[in-house]
């Protein structure tokens, strides 16, 4: 069992040059990736009306690390299944 002692977060940058700033509230090794189950920094909503966004954590060119969306219906399927079983886990302990 991981000991979590507050929250995650991230800044990315898009194609654009703008910042967003994420919390992370889940990752999760899958088929050799790294998946990310993240949402907006700093939301007043309560968690069951923000929208969870699942990035992958894919290499570029250079190796470095790069976060993406995820094209694939049935990978997207699998992921959020896998991410929300996860979070419930993390929930009820």
């Amino acid at each position: 069992m991981t000991d979590h002692f507050g929250s995650d977060f991230m800044t990315i940058v898009d194609e654009d040059g703008t910042e967003f700033e994420l919390e992370v509230l889940s990752t999760l090794e899958y088929n050799g990736f790294t998946y990310l189950a993240v949402i907006p920094a700093g939301s007043e909503e309560p968690l069951e009306d923000i929208e969870v966004s699942i990035l992958k954590s894919e290499e570029d060119e250079s190796g470095e690390p790069l976060l993406c969306a995820i094209e694939d219906e049935e990978e997207l399927e699998s992921v959020y299944s896998l991410i929300m079983d996860q979070l419930y886990e993390e929930d009820e302990e």
